[in-house]
């Protein structure tokens, strides 16, 4: 054995986490990070509560315990799955910091503030924009057909996905900690990654879109002694044309006018019920 591995050996002994612990952290987080969610201190309750054992276990002074809960009850907020890599990365900082190592508050709290921004971005592209779009596209159309396969999919599915992710991420930010995390953001590789996710996530979408939005017009003529469909016409310029036009207003009206959904669904009745009632659509 190196001196290297020798070095790495003894660290690892002295490690004052064992594996139960930081699977008690998880799980706590994973479950119940939003649960007492609020305007305040959005997830910063739910962070407490979940480093609360990791707090118990390194920090034997009641005063030390309440200044570093007080630390982690402030106002935090990211994405669940991937955001479980900064709470693996404080565990390792508290860690060191019982041990004695240079590690300062502020500079856990920094590490804290300025990754769950990033993580959250990489988070909700993911999460919200390809895995939940793709699981719902699934189960309502098998839900629409009358199989209850649907919901079950959908149930499954995004379990499993936050068990995976939330995991792994977890014990990365662990092993890794902050220096790590910092350079992992930092790279060209993650910023390629994140912007290939988003052109996946409107291919996604625009599919959907084509597959679940039904409209189509009923209008039709004769021109020179043809009939002539308007929708015929309009599927040989572009297909799911009309679908694409309701899915731009919704975007449209969703962030250029910042219009809430319940807007959005009123006007979608309005348009629909005034076009079908003119027989323009069918």
């Amino acid at each position: 054995m190196n001196t290297e591995n020798k070095a790495v050996s003894t660290e690892q002994e002295k490690r004052l986490l064992n594996r139960k612990d930081l699977l008690k952290t998880w799980w706590r987080w994973i479950c119940w990070a939003q649960r007492c969610y609020n305007y305040e201190r959005l997830m910063g309750l739910g962070f407490c509560q979940a480093i609360s054992a990791v707090v118990e276990k390194l920090f034997s002074s009641t005063k030390d315990r309440a200044e570093t809960l007080s630390r982690h009850m402030r106002f935090y907020n990211t994405e669940n799955n991937w955001g479980a890599m900064i709470l693996g990365a404080t565990c390792a900082l508290e860690e060191e910091r019982a041990m004695g190592h240079d590690v300062a508050p502020d500079m856990i709290d920094s590490m804290k503030n300025a990754l769950m921004g990033p993580l959250a971005g990489i988070g909700d592209s993911v999460t919200q924009s390809i895995v939940k779009v793709i699981l719902l596209g699934i189960s309502i159309n098998l839900a629409t057909e009358g199989n209850v396969i649907g919901p079950v999919l959908y149930i499954v599915g995004f379990t499993a996905y936050a068990l995976i992710v939330s995991y792994f991420s977890f014990f990365s930010g662990y092993r890794m900690g902050r220096g790590a995390v910092m350079k992992l953001l930092a790279s060209d590789t993650t910023k390629n990654v994140t912007d290939a996710l988003k052109i996946v996530s409107m291919i996604v979408i625009g599919a959907l879109a084509a597959g679940n939005i039904k409209v189509n017009t009923i209008v039709a003529g004769t021109f020179g002694g043809s009939e002539v469909v308007l929708q015929d016409v309009l599927n040989s310029i572009l297909p799911c044309m009309m679908p694409l036009a309701v899915l731009a207003l919704v975007i449209y009206l969703l962030k250029k006018k910042q219009k809430s959904s319940v807007f959005v669904l009123l006007t979608l009745f309005v348009i629909g019920f005034v076009l079908t009632f003119v027989n323009f659509l069918g």
